[in-house]
């Protein structure tokens, strides 16, 4: 079944964030700080309310993701004066970080940057990272009573068959089999869905004779699961060498395999060492380039626990094997300084990355011969109906917040506008000076 989105209206009797779709209610609980939503059978999530009454069919901007460069997006929206419809496919606030490992602390991440307007608490850096971010994810989405739709996953963007001028989102609300369909009309969207649901998976001869077990750093839960066996971890980035150490007190040993040597800094990371990186990935989205990810052009910062990765060999770099047999890996002669061949092995553990969640735009054709988005700041080249945070040099939390206000202007200029023209049901509200 699809209902229109003009057709989620609030419950005069709920709060500002209870809505539904069809006849149930939904209301909010609060679990460790953080807004949960408990029955999704017809609703669409918690957050999408508030003043302004039922949803107009036709928006003036749709925010698709509330990571951080999702709720910057919204917060900048807001203070030009339009009330952005923000859908979310996460259970809870938080975005990826409610994803992340428990073993994952606030002292390890590689940089959490305040959202606009509000900083980060300071807190206890032992803290879990899927704990500390998603509440301070959802006191923002309260504060700034941004309204977000949870759990959406939107399913495709296309032009709107009825108005050229609008474009069409279908969506996804809710899990399971009483999800249902819905659809919003937009003027202009903003894509905010970053990379956490599109793991990388590269393909190397003999993968699936492996008879072990083989995992993506999006599926890590603990590094006790792996106590007595030997791990191969694959990757060069700062979730490689961050689970080879949580990972060597408990297995049985760790091989650690890369395509390219590891880039050891000395300096600490900064803001000035993020800007640099950010701009060196700008440079490939701007030639319509897939986008490398930023945290590949900062290095490793020689940390004292990575120095003693180092000196106790848990972080010795080994080439990247050839083919993966039944019960390892296996290089080439003369690959290993030392001769090494073949490495028996119970667990390949894949921390190669991820790619841009962008396959729901693909009835819009945004990418370039090169297989990239062209972009203007934030704004596709291609439609500029369409502005893309999360993607390439807004692709980490350095760049997030300054491509939220960038999108905000690229959405008022597709309106042609400042705010108060036309006829979009509940998109505007007044702010205050």
């Amino acid at each position: 079944m699809e209902v229109a989105i003009g057709s989620i209206t609030p419950l005069m009797s709920c709060s500002a964030h209870c809505w539904v779709v069809g006849k149930v209610r939904l209301d909010p609980v609060v679990e460790g700080g953080v807004s949960s939503v408990t029955d999704v059978r017809e609703t669409v999530g918690t957050g999408a309310g508030g003043a302004g009454g039922p949803w107009g069919a036709v928006r003036d901007v749709v925010v698709v993701g509330a990571g951080q460069a999702g709720l910057s997006a919204a917060y900048h929206l807001r203070r030009a004066g339009l009330d952005p419809l923000v859908l979310d496919g996460g259970r809870g606030p938080g975005g990826a970080w409610q994803e992340r490992w428990d073993s994952l602390t606030m002292a390890e991440t590689h940089g959490v940057h305040d959202l606009p307007g509000v900083p980060l608490p300071a807190g206890d850096p032992a803290e879990r990272a899927n704990v500390a971010v998603p509440r301070y994810y959802a006191a923002y989405e309260r504060e700034n009573d941004l309204r977000v739709v949870r759990p959406v996953a939107v399913d495709d963007v296309s032009q709107d068959p009825d108005d050229p001028a609008l474009l069409r989102v279908r969506a996804t609300a809710g899990t399971g089999p009483d999800a249902r369909g819905l659809t919003v009309r937009t003027r202009t969207l903003v894509n905010a869905t970053g990379t956490w649901t599109r793991p990388f998976w590269p393909r190397y001869p003999g993968m699936e004779a492996f008879r072990g077990r083989q995992l993506h750093t999006h599926d890590f839960r603990s590094a006790e699961d792996f106590a007595g066996q030997h791990v191969v971890v694959v990757g060069g980035g700062a979730s490689a060498t961050q689970l080879l150490l949580q990972i060597a007190p408990h297995a049985s040993g760790t091989t650690w395999v890369t395509r390219r040597e590891p880039v050891w800094v000395e300096e600490e990371f900064s803001p000035e060492l993020g800007r640099a990186a950010v701009a060196r990935v700008a440079e490939r989205t701007s030639a319509g380039l897939p986008p490398g990810s930023v945290v590949s052009v900062t290095g490793l910062p020689l940390s004292p626990r990575y120095r003693a990765g180092i000196a106790s060999g848990v972080l010795r770099r080994r080439p990247m094997f050839d083919r993966v047999t039944a019960s390892g890996v296996e290089w080439a002669p003369g690959a290993n300084d030392d001769g090494l061949l073949f490495q028996p092995a119970d667990v390949i553990l894949w921390a190669t990355g991820f790619r841009a969640a962008l396959d729901h735009l693909a009835p819009l054709g945004l990418r370039a011969p090169g297989g990239g988005i062209v972009l203007d700041g934030t704004t596709a080249a291609r439609d500029p109906r369409v502005q893309l945070v999360g993607y390439g040099p807004s692709a980490s939390t350095i760049g997030a917040n300054r491509a939220g206000r960038e999108a905000a202007r690229g959405v008022l200029r597709a309106l042609g506008t400042s705010p108060g023209r036309g006829d979009a049901a509940g998109s505007r509200r007044p702010v205050a000076a």
